[in-house]
């Protein structure tokens, strides 16, 4: 038997069809940010959209006080290979962009406008976790920095000018860092400019310990994490150098909120404070969109003089 197939109805045709031409010319979705910092009186706004069915995305920031005065206003403009950054005031644009010239083979670029300065970037794989990076400034005054980038760390050689005597040749400058695990922990070496920083972190399930030098200068550091429960938390860092310290405790409540207190003996200053909404996160993943962090400080010289600050940070979707 032959199933009859009805012909499509009148109130069929009437249904509206969504097509990739419609949801490119549709209006985007605007979304806005602005955030209070109680201890700068300014309000930091941000207003972004995705253009062309997200191909690229146009961003305003800008501040403002509390009697409207608008200063640092910028545009931004994102695709996938170039950004624009155009500041209003100074009336000078950024651009950035990148481009992938061959599998394995990434070239960026930076270009102040206004300074007409910039830089260039070539990063080369040479093999599974080995890259080389070639780096140098435009206009180019000399040998490119060279980076290469292994499993246990990297070495860069750059080519720096004697200011102090100005017939001398340039010199090549080494600075490198290097890991590696040693027995429980991992061992990090730093080197720069003359100077070695030797750090060992050693952590598991409960407590972190980490004891840092550095040389020639001798100066000895250690820092130590002491998790309670997975809700509590203390942390402790102590210079042996100068003998200042401070202390952090904190207690969190699901991922929306934080009690944090801690003391540091450099400033000789105390403070608490209270976050409502992920700290590290983005407003888009708060309760309403909202993230509100107030702080406590009290000054152990001058007591009288304790600031409460409050900083407020707010996303609407249009």
């Amino acid at each position: 038997m032959v199933e009859s197939v009805s012909p499509p109805s009148a109130t069929d045709s009437l249904q509206p069809q969504t097509s990739a031409s419609h949801r490119f010319l549709q209006r985007p979705p605007i979304r806005f940010t602005t955030e209070f910092d109680s201890d700068t009186s300014l309000f930091f706004n941000k207003l972004s959209c995705k253009l062309f069915d997200n191909l690229a995305k146009f961003k305003l920031c800008f501040q403002n006080n509390n009697k409207g005065h608008v200063s640092n206003p910028q545009l931004t403009f994102t695709t996938k290979h170039l950004t624009c950054q155009y500041d209003l005031e100074e009336h000078n644009a950024l651009l950035n962009s990148s481009l992938e010239i061959a599998p394995g083979l990434q070239l960026t670029a930076v270009h102040d406008v206004k300074a007409q300065v910039g830089q260039m970037t070539m990063v080369a794989d040479l093999a599974p976790s080995y890259t080389l990076q070639l780096t140098s400034p435009l206009p180019s005054a000399g040998l490119p920095k060279a980076t290469l980038r292994f499993p246990y760390g990297e070495v860069s050689l750059e080519e720096n000018e004697d200011h102090e005597e100005e017939d001398a040749a340039p010199k090549l400058s080494v600075s490198g860092i290097f890991k590696g695990q040693v027995l429980n922990g991992i061992c990090n070496a730093q080197y720069g400019d003359d100077n070695l920083n030797l750090r060992y972190s050693y952590k598991d399930e409960e407590t972190t310990f980490i004891p840092s030098i550095s040389l020639p200068s001798n100066a000895l550091s250690f820092s130590f994490k002491r998790r309670f429960t997975p809700s509590d938390k203390l942390s402790y860092l102590y210079n042996f150098d100068t003998n200042y310290w401070s202390a952090v405790y904190k207690h969190t409540v699901g991922k929306e909120y934080k009690v944090k207190a801690g003391y540091d003996s450099e400033v000789r200053l105390g403070w608490a404070s209270l976050w409502v909404g992920d700290e590290d996160g983005k407003a888009k993943t708060a309760p309403m969109k909202m993230k509100v962090q107030m702080m406590l400080q009290v000054p152990q010289d001058d007591v009288k003089s304790s600031a409460l600050m409050f900083r407020v940070k707010k996303r609407w979707d249009i």
